[in-house]
């Protein structure tokens, strides 16, 4: 869909992007018990969770002049968890 969107919107000078969030320390995470959190940190590369900033950094970002000439694409932020 974002692709398609991409395309579609080019030629009005608007970009379309998807931020992928891993594991972020939001409410959401309190559902699971310490040694589920754990567990998922020790697969993570960069071995933490994201903080919510983080993923605003990266919203900003291409939402900014910096980031005209990107579009059409997935911005993993998970620490590495799906490395390909």
């Amino acid at each position: 869909l974002s692709r398609s969107l991409a395309k579609e919107y080019a030629s009005c000078n608007i970009t379309v992007n998807v931020v992928a969030p891993g594991a972020v320390k939001t409410e959401m995470l309190e559902k699971l018990s310490n040694d589920q959190i754990n567990e998922y940190i020790e697969s993570i590369p960069l071995g933490r969770l994201g903080e919510p900033e983080e993923i605003g950094e990266i919203i900003a970002f291409l939402s900014s002049e910096q980031a005209s000439y990107i579009t059409g694409s997935v911005i993993p932020v998970d620490g590495g968890l799906y490395m390909g």
